[in-house]
């Protein structure tokens, strides 16, 4: 009999090698794994699903209940740098040692049944979390809701952020088909969050046809402010005078409210005084959303990869101020809409640095360069215009050559898929 590999690497690289298809869809396996590992909860637990936005409405919830002084676990991914960062118990990153044991666990329960990567990671991380005593537990969905592994865990409250077009392969083609995926988290008789001003009515339909409890943006909850602070109004809770989020961004504002509504929904069970709300808002950090790094010229990484994203970053660039010329680090997954993800940047770019990523599933550069082209991201095409398209195998030469033709007045926005982010974070720190 093989033995099990001894480090969180050689693990990861097992993983990786091991189920022939990278998004299996169905829950039928997971939940049989889950079962025989006897995975339970006693505290809260708070499932986040969404288009956009999951990772802040995450990261919100965590600062907050960490300042109330909770203990905490937060399934959130991907990961940018090491994969410890998909765990986070009390605020740190789970150990190689704690991930290996659960690592050990799902193996030994899992028998014949094949996981892929996410799913068995998955498992393996609400397992170390089900092994500790902690007062909250936040999960992040992954691609969709209803068929996504983290489904097999109920949620005392579902959040879904926002729904757009986005893995049409999998969720289909309109906001409709994906809104009913996105509803699949909603339980019985639990509350049902959705943050989206304009939700679709396959979301409030399931809801409804479930039982669930649903809360929806402009109706159950809101918020209302000026450019100095904000107010949340929900149900039965206002909370008045809160600081911005430590999270740029045009849309944080509806993510925080969603925070509220949820954590309103928690006040008997998880209660949590103005002044943690004000200091868990102003102290939560999220890399890679948005995250505007020190010195000059300006860097911006911002994990945009879908159109509705891009919208955002678009805006959110458009509230900076004057920059010379911006330079773009752009690598994406071919799978997704790189036309409509251009389309909502094209006029704001001047030079664009696009490159391939290490995965068989990415866009070529060349491929990029095509789809800029097409929608007329024209090199120098007027005389006194700096525009340009450059081609490099990889995040840090693209940024690399950004940085080097740069000005002080300048700015770069790395953007795309989260390996692109993940790249230029990387070669920062070397």
């Amino acid at each position: 009999m093989q033995s099990n590999p001894t480090t969180l690497a050689d693990w990861l690289a097992l993983l990786e090698s091991r189920h022939f298809k990278a998004i299996d869809l169905g829950l039928e396996r997971v939940a049989q794994v889950k079962e025989r590992l006897a995975i339970r909860f006693k505290c809260p637990v708070i499932v986040v699903g969404g288009t956009n936005g999951k990772g802040s409405t995450c990261a919100m919830l965590e600062s907050i209940l960490l300042r109330a002084g909770y203990r905490v676990g937060l399934y959130i991914k991907p990961h940018f740098l090491h994969f410890n960062e998909r765990a986070r118990l009390r605020g740190e990153c789970a150990s190689d040692a704690a991930l290996i044991a659960s690592f050990e666990a799902v193996e030994a329960a899992r028998g014949d049944i094949s996981l892929t990567y996410f799913e068995f990671t998955t498992l393996a991380i609400v397992h170390l979390f089900a092994q500790q005593d902690l007062d909250a537990v936040i999960l992040e969905v992954g691609l969709g809701g209803r068929l996504d592994a983290v489904n097999v865990f109920d949620g005392d409250v579902a959040i879904v952020t926002s729904v757009d077009i986005d893995h049409v392969d999998y969720l289909g083609d309109t906001r409709e088909k994906i809104g009913f995926e996105k509803a699949g988290i909603f339980r019985a008789g639990k509350p049902a969050i959705c943050a989206d001003p304009v939700a679709p009515q396959s979301l409030v339909q399931h809801a409804e046809q479930i039982g669930a409890d649903l809360w929806l943006f402009g109706r159950d909850f809101n918020y209302s402010g000026d450019k100095q602070q904000w107010n949340y109004g929900g149900r039965g809770q206002r909370r008045n005078s809160l600081g911005y989020p430590n999270l740029r961004g045009a849309n944080q504002l509806l993510n925080a409210s969603a925070v509220l509504a949820a954590l309103e929904v928690l006040r008997d069970r998880l209660p949590v005084g103005a002044q943690e709300v004000r200091n868990g808002l102003t102290m939560v950090d999220l890399p890679g959303r948005f995250q505007v790094l020190p010195g000059r010229p300006t860097v911006v990484l911002d994990v945009a990869h879908n159109p509705h994203a891009a919208a955002a970053l678009a805006q959110n660039l458009g509230n900076m101020g004057f920059h010379r010329f911006t330079f773009a680090v752009f690598g994406s997954m071919l799978d997704k809409d790189i036309d409509g993800v251009i389309a909502q940047l094209k006029g704001i770019v001047d030079h664009w640095c696009v490159t391939d990523l290490p995965l068989p599933r990415a866009a070529s550069a060349q491929q990029i360069e095509e789809k800029l082209l097409r929608a007329g991201v024209t090199p120098n095409q007027q005389p006194g215009e700096e525009k340009s398209i450059e081609k490099f195998t990889s995040p840090a030469d693209a940024y690399a050559n950004a940085m080097s033709r740069a000005r002080e007045d300048d700015r770069i926005v790395v953007f795309g898929s989260f390996l692109t982010v993940a790249g230029v974070m990387s070669a920062r720190n070397r």
